[in-house]
C-alpha cells in the first residue's frame, strides 16, 4: 500500500471514530449478531403499543384514513408536481406535522411506534406526501425535539405544529452527501462573538423552498486549532444573505415535493440559534437520521403493502389463456416475495420504532440495515408488481384513463410508485455506503478485540487471548434464539446456527485481508446481507411468536397455513444466507474488478 493510501485511510479511520464512536456503545441486537450473540432483550417479546397509545392512534385513525381515500390526490400531486396548500392544512389540522411533539407544544404526543403507522398509511397511499411529512416532521422538527433548548422549541414549533411554518434538514452539497463529513458550508465567528457568518450552498434539500425553519450544517472552526467542525444552525429564509437558487428541482419522482437548491452568501445567524452544542452538528445529524430512517421504513412498509393489494387485485380479475394470471406459477412466486417482504419490513420497523420508545442506545446499525433491507425490497416488489400489470402498468395515469374500459376508471399508480420509489435507495444514505458502514461498525468489536492480542501490556494482552479463545470456542455451537411457541424452535435453532456461521466467516474474512479488510467493499457488501437477514429473521420471528401466542395456536400448527408468508420469509431469508456467505470464498470478484479498473482507466 503506498504511503498516501495508508494516510488517506488513517485520515478516515480518525474522522469515522470522532463521529461514529464517541457515544455509548451498545451490544445491541445488530452489534450482537457481529459478536456472535443474539440479544433477546432487544427483540423479544413483539413490542405492542400501551392501551392509552393504542387508544389515541385507534382515535386519530379513522380521520387520517377519510383524508387519504376523500382528499388526498396522489395521481393530482404527481401531474401538478406540487402539494396543494389545502393538503398542507389538513395535515395540520389533523396533528401528523406533530404527531411525536409533547401536546403542550401543539403536538399529538404519539410515540414512534405509533406515528410510524401513521406514515405507512401515508407511504401506502401518496410517496411524495409522505416524503413532505418525513422532511418536516421526522427530521426537521425532530432536530429540535431532541436538541432546541426551551427558548427555541417555544419560538419555533407551534407554527411548525400546525404547518404554518414547515421544517426542513439541510445537509446534503454539492461535495457533501452520504460523506457527511465533507461539508463544505462554513460558518465563521463575527469579532464580537454575537453570532456566525454562513457561506456556502446546499442542496436536493426536500422542503427548502417551502421552509420556514430549517436545521442547516456548517463547518465552525475548532477554539486554539486550524481544524474546523461541523455545527447545526437554526435558519430562517429572511435572514439577509438567504437566496433560493431553484426552487424545485426536477426530478423523474416524487414530484410534489420541493427539491431545493440554496445558497448563504455572508448570511448572519446569531449564536442563540445554534442548534445543540458547537462541533457536534455530525451527530446530531446521525442521531436524527436514525428517525428518519425508521419512518423511511414505515413508508416502505406502506408502499409495499399496497404493492400486496394491487397485485391481489390484478392476478384474481386478468385472465389470460382462459385462466387468471394468479393461476400461473410464476405470478404466485413474485405475489409470495412481495408478501413475505412486506412482513418483514413491518416487524423491523416496529421493533426498531420501539427501541426509540424505550430509550434503548446506540441503534444507528439498526435503521441503517432497515433502511438498506427495505428499500431494496420495496425496489423489487414494485418493480414485479409493474411487471405482474404488464402494459398496464407501464403507461401513465392520463393514458390510462383514456384506454380504460368504462367499468374500470379507476386509474392504475403503479407507474407512479415505480418512479417515486427510486428515491428510496439514495435518500437519507446511498445503499451502498450504507452496506460498508453497516460491516465495518459492525466488525469494530471485533476488530478490536484482536488488535487487543497484539497490542498493549502482557496482561491485557492474554486476557484478550482468552475472550478470543473463548468466543472462537463459543461460534462452533449454535447460539441460543429463545421462543415460547414451540413451532417456531426449528426456525430459532436456524437463526441461532446462522449467527455462529457469520461469526466464523466474519472472523475468517479480518484474518485473510487483515487491515485491507477496510477497503473489501465486495466483502462489506456480502457480510452486509448476511447480518441485515439475520437481523429481519430475528424481527419476523419475534412477530410471528407473538402472533402465534395471541391466537392460543396448538404447538403442531402448521406454520404454512398459519401464516404461509411468514413461513416462506425463514426459508428464503435461510438461501439468502447461505447464498452471501458461500460468496466470499466462491466468486468471481477478481475478474469484475479487473474488467471495472480497465473500463474506467486505472490502473
Amino acid at each position: 500500500m503506498s504511503q498516501s493510501k495508508q494516510a488517506l485511510r488513517e485520515e478516515q479511520i480518525k474522522e469515522a471514530e470522532e463521529m461514529l464512536f464517541t457515544g455509548p456503545q451498545k451490544m445491541g441486537l445488530a452489534k450482537g449478531l457481529f459478536y456472535g450473540k443474539f440479544v433477546e432483550g432487544w427483540c423479544m417479546p413483539y413490542p405492542k403499543l400501551s392501551a392509552d397509545m393504542q387508544a389515541r392512534l385507534d382515535a386519530a385513525t379513522p380521520a387520517i384514513a377519510d383524508f387519504i381515500a376523500n382528499e388526498l390526490d396522489p395521481a393530482e400531486i404527481d401531474r401538478g408536481e406540487d402539494i396543494p396548500p389545502r393538503i398542507i392544512k389538513r395535515l395540520g389540522e389533523l396533528g401528523i406535522l406533530g404527531m411525536t411533539a409533547d401536546e403542550k407544544d401543539g403536538g399529538r404526543g404519539f410515540n414512534q411506534q405509533a406515528y410510524c403507522k401513521v406514515l405507512e398509511m401515508l407511504g401506502e397511499a401518496c410517496s411524495s406526501t409522505t416524503v413532505f411529512v418525513n422532511a418536516h416532521h421526522s427530521i426537521g422538527v425532530r432536530a429540535l425535539l431532541l436538541y432546541g433548548t426551551p427558548e427555541q422549541q417555544q419560538k419555533y414549533l407551534p407554527e411548525m405544529m400546525v404547518g404554518d411554518k414547515i421544517g426542513a434538514f439541510a445537509l446534503t452539497e454539492p461535495e457533501a452527501g452520504s460523506d457527511a463529513g465533507g461539508v463544505q458550508t462554513t460558518a465563521d465567528p463575527t469579532d464580537d462573538g454575537k453570532g456566525y457568518v454562513l457561506n456556502g450552498q446546499k442542496w436536493y434539500i426536500t422542503n427548502g423552498a417551502l421552509a420556514g425553519c430549517l436545521t442547516v450544517m456548517a463547518q465552525t472552526p475548532v477554539e486554539g486549532s486550524d481544524k474546523r467542525k461541523v455545527t447545526a444552525f437554526i435558519v430562517t429564509p429572511d435572514m439577509p444573505g438567504f437566496e433560493v437558487i431553484e426552487g424545485r428541482m426536477g426530478k423523474m419522482g416524487i414530484k410534489g415535493t420541493a427539491t431545493c437548491w440554496m445558497k448563504f452568501t455572508d448570511m448572519y445567524v446569531p449564536k442563540e440559534n445554534i442548534l445543540g452544542e458547537i462541533g457536534r452538528g455530525l451527530q446530531l445529524a446521525l442521531t436524527v437520521l436514525n428517525y428518519g430512517r425508521t419512518t423511511f421504513g414505515a413508508s416502505c412498509t406502506g408502499a409495499s403493502k399496497a404493492c400486496l393489494k394491487l397485485v391481489t387485485d390484478h392476478l384474481n380479475t386478468r385472465r389470460q389463456f382462459k385462466q387468471t394470471l394468479g393461476e400461473f406459477e410464476m405470478p404466485q412466486a413474485k405475489v409470495a416475495d412481495i408478501a413475505a417482504s412486506t412482513y418483514a419490513m413491518e416487524a423491523m420497523t416496529t421493533l426498531i420504532a420501539s427501541m426509540i420508545d424505550r430509550g434503548l442506545e446506540d441503534y444507528m446499525l439498526e435503521t441503517a440495515m432497515l433502511k438498506v433491507w427495505s428499500t431494496e425490497e420495496l425496489w423489487t416488489s414494485i418493480n414485479d408488481t409493474l411487471q405482474l400489470h404488464g402494459g398496464q402498468g407501464f403507461f401513465t395515469d392520463h393514458t390510462r384513463k383514456m384506454l380504460a374500459d368504462p367499468a374500470h376508471r379507476e386509474p392504475n399508480p403503479v407507474e407512479r410508485m415505480f418512479r417515486d420509489a427510486r428515491l428510496n435507495q439514495i435518500g437519507e444514505g446511498a445503499n451502498e455506503v450504507l452496506l460498508s458502514f453497516v460491516t465495518c461498525v459492525g466488525m469494530k468489536n471485533r476488530g478490536d478485540q484482536m488488535q487487543g492480542i497484539v497490542e498493549g501490556s502482557l496482561g491485557s494482552k492474554i486476557m484478550n487471548a482468552l475472550g478470543f479463545a473463548k468466543s472462537r470456542a463459543q461460534a462452533l455451537t449454535a447460539v441460543d434464539v429463545p421462543v415460547k411457541h414451540p413451532a417456531l424452535k426449528a426456525y430459532a435453532s436456524d437463526l441461532g446456527k446462522a449467527i455462529s456461521r457469520f461469526d466464523r466467516a466474519l472472523v475468517s474474512q479480518m484474518i485473510k485481508y487483515k487491515e485491507d479488510v477496510l477497503d473489501a467493499q465486495l466483502v462489506h457488501e456480502r457480510l452486509a446481507w448476511v447480518s441485515m437477514e439475520m437481523f429481519a429473521y430475528a424481527c419476523a420471528l419475534s412477530r410471528l411468536d407473538s402472533e402465534l401466542a395471541d391466537a392460543n395456536a396448538p404447538a403442531d400448527v402448521d406454520l404454512s397455513e398459519f401464516n404461509p408468508a411468514a413461513d416462506y420469509f425463514f426459508q428464503r431469508s435461510k438461501r439468502r444466507q447461505e447464498e452471501n456467505l458461500a460468496g466470499l470464498g466462491d466468486n468471481d470478484d477478481a475478474a469484475r474488478l479487473k474488467a471495472g479498473r480497465a473500463v474506467l482507466g486505472i490502473g
